[in-house]
C-alpha cells in the first residue's frame, strides 16, 4: 500500500461495489445529496464508474475509496484506493 500513498494526486470517492464485469474491473456506485433547484428539496443522486482493482481483493457489498488515475481502458479511469468496509457477516479474505 506504500506505492498507493506516495501516487496520491486527483479525486477521491467513497461508494459501494455494485458489480464484477471482468478480471480485475470493480463497478462502484457513488451517492451524493443535492438540492433539488426549484423545491429545494435535498434528493438522492447516484453514479457508477468503473475501477481497477488489481489484486481482485473485492467483493460485491464491500465499500470502497477509489482514486482518479490515468486512463487505463475505454471506461476505466479510476483504480481502487482501499475497502473502508465489508458488509456484516462477510467472510473474511486475506488481503
Amino acid at each position: 500500500m506504500a506505492e498507493s500513498a506516495a501516487r496520491s494526486h486527483g479525486q477521491r470517492k467513497v461508494g459501494v461495489v455494485v458489480g464484477k464485469p471482468g478480471r480485475k474491473t470493480i463497478k462502484v456506485k457513488v451517492e451524493r445529496l443535492v438540492k433539488h433547484p426549484l423545491y429545494k428539496r435535498v434528493i438522492k443522486r447516484s453514479k457508477g464508474f468503473l475501477a481497477h482493482d488489481e489484486r481482485e481483493i473485492c467483493d460485491i457489498g464491500d465499500k470502497v475509496e477509489i482514486v482518479e488515475c490515468r486512463p487505463l481502458s475505454a471506461r476505466k479511469r479510476w483504480r481502487l484506493g482501499r475497502i473502508v468496509a465489508r458488509p456484516e457477516g462477510a467472510a473474511q479474505r486475506p488481503e
